[in-house]
């Protein structure tokens, strides 16, 4: 028998059921981003979507992803997978050059390549030696 000194069971439980009914599984996207040198490289899994159900914005240093999983009627014992509409935003450490910003879908997977702001990009800087 396991007693415990603070709620976490109980909270675990609420996220647990809200997750089987899928009321909570559609409302967050997760991503990965990894920081190249030059740009931001954002991939999230994206399942059964195509390019046209995607919205993606993208304004000074804040990427914004919205969209709509297919929704269906059917009874599950278990239910995982997302539905129903999402919106994610990240703000990322340096402004984005917005006009510069690629993306793509494919295999579920969504890739965004948002190249950094020339004003955010390290320079190198020679020495004059006299």
């Amino acid at each position: 028998m396991n007693f415990y000194a603070y709620p976490f069971p109980h909270r675990m439980a609420r996220r647990w059921m809200a997750a089987a009914d899928g009321s909570h599984s559609a409302r967050f996207l997760a991503v990965n981003v990894r920081d190249e040198d030059e740009a931001f490289v954002l991939t999230a899994l994206v399942p059964g979507l195509k390019a046209d159900d995607l919205h993606i914005q993208v304004l000074e240093d804040v990427v914004r992803i919205e969209g709509t999983f297919p929704q269906d009627e059917n009874e599950y014992l278990l239910k995982e997978l997302p539905n129903g509409s999402f919106r994610r935003e990240l703000r990322l450490p340096s402004p984005l050059d917005a006009d510069k910003v690629e993306a793509k879908i494919a295999d579920g997977v969504l890739t965004l390549r948002l190249p950094k702001a020339e004003s955010a990009r390290p320079k190198t800087i020679k020495v004059a030696a006299k």
